[in-house]
């Protein structure tokens, strides 16, 4: 899996934006918008061809965000899953710092800066 194009899978546009500051490498973001229907998880299938390529699930640690992440990882068998701390609950809630350590420790790579 070394080469491959990384998708990291997210539920709203604000974790998006809080993921995107972060990272330091060219990365796919894709936002469901909440839980997905069988019609628009087999749309993002095809349009990001997930199926090919290296796919992190990084969703709200609440009852929303488990049911995505279970509907995912059916889907995605080979997705590795990056969590927050349940603490903070909402990945756009959870400080930097600690988003850029679960994101290194998937290996994708991160500002420096964040890095406290």
């Amino acid at each position: 899996m070394g080469d491959e194009e990384k998708v990291i899978i997210v539920e709203g546009r604000s974790d998006k934006e809080q993921i995107k500051k972060i990272i330091d490498e060219e990365v796919t973001i894709v936002c469901t918008n909440g839980t997905l229907g069988i019609e628009r998880l087999e749309q993002l299938l095809y349009d990001y061809d997930l199926d090919h390529k290296q796919v992190y699930i990084m969703v709200d640690e609440d009852s929303a965000g488990h049911k995505l992440r279970k509907q995912l990882a059916r889907e995605l068998p080979h997705a590795q899953h990056i969590y927050v701390d349940r603490t903070y609950r909402e990945v756009a809630a959870t400080p930097a710092p600690e988003l850029a350590t679960a994101l290194l420790s998937r290996s994708i790579m991160v500002h420096p800066f964040f890095l406290v």
